[in-house]
C-alpha cells in the first residue's frame, strides 16, 4: 500500500495493535539517518497530539553537569572532555570517538542504556489511548525494533541529504563521513514498517505526515 505526494510513503510490514485500555494505542519508532528528514516527521506526529521521547534531546540530558553519565563519559575519555565550565565538549568528545578505535562501542556502552531509561519512562506514561513516539536515530544500531508497534523510516538520496546538512552549515565532507558512519538502507529497510521517501519540500513531508496517521496510525 502507498500514498503518493511530493513524498511517498509505502506500508511495508502489518502495524501491530494493543489491547485497548492498556496505555497508548501505538508506540511507534521514527528513525532514519541524517538529513533524511526524520525530525520533520517526528515534529508531525507531535503536532497530532503523540507524545514524543526524542534520543538527541535525551542524549544531551544524560550528560549535563552531575549527571551519571557525564562522570561515566569522564572517567572512559578524560577531562579533555570538559569544557572551562565543566560541561562536556561536544566537538572534542566526537573528535576522540572517530579518532579513537574502540571509542564509539565504549561511549554507546555509556549512554544508549541511560537514554533508554528515560525514553521507555517518556514512553509508558503516554495517555491512555494516545499515539506515543520514540525519534531514535540509531534503532537499527540498538536493534531494538521488535520493541515497537510500528517502524517509520524516513529516507532520501544520499545527494539530497547532504546538501541539506550543508544548508546547516555542515561541511561537505563531513557530512559524507557522518552518513557512512550510520546504518545503510537496506539494514533500516529490514525493519521498516512505514518506508518515506522524502525527496520533496518541507510541506510536502508535513501533508504526508498527516496522511500516515490518517491511514495507520489511527
Amino acid at each position: 500500500m502507498m500514498i503518493e505526494g511530493g513524498a511517498r510513503a509505502r506500508l511495508l510490514q502489518r502495524i501491530r495493535r494493543r489491547p485497548d485500555g492498556r496505555g497508548p494505542r501505538l508506540v511507534v519508532a521514527v528513525t532514519g539517518g541524517i538529513g533524511s528528514g526524520k525530525s520533520t516527521v517526528t515534529r508531525g506526529l507531535a503536532r497530532a497530539g503523540a507524545v514524543v521521547a526524542d534520543a538527541d534531546a535525551i542524549a544531551r540530558e544524560v550528560v549535563e553537569p552531575g549527571t551519571e553519565g557525564l562522570a561515566a563519559v569522564v572517567e572512559r575519555f578524560g577531562d579533555s572532555v570538559l569544557d572551562a565550565r565543566g560541561g562536556l565538549d561536544r566537538g572534542r568528545l566526537a573528535d576522540l570517538v572517530f579518532s579513537e578505535a574502540g571509542a564509539r562501542a565504549d561511549l554507546d556502552a555509556i549512554l544508549h542504556p541511560l537514554i533508554a531509561e528515560r525514553a521507555w519512562t517518556i514512553l509508558d506514561a503516554a495517555p491512555e489511548g494516545s499515539l506515543a513516539v520514540y525519534d531514535i536515530p540509531l534503532l537499527v544500531e540498538t536493534d531494538s525494533a521488535a520493541l515497537f508497534d510500528a517502524v517509520i523510516v524516513v529516507d532520501a538520496p544520499d545527494d539530497a541529504r547532504i546538501e541539506r546538512l550543508a544548508a546547516r552549515g555542515v561541511d561537505r565532507a563531513d557530512a559524507r563521513r557522518r552518513i557512512g558512519a550510520q546504518a545503510d538502507r537496506d539494514q533500516r529497510l529490514a525493519i521498516a514498517s512505514i518506508w518515506i521517501d522524502n525527496e520533496g519540500s518541507i510541506a510536502d513531508l508535513d501533508a504526508l505526515t498527516g496522511r500516515i496517521i490518517a491511514s495507520w496510525l489511527v
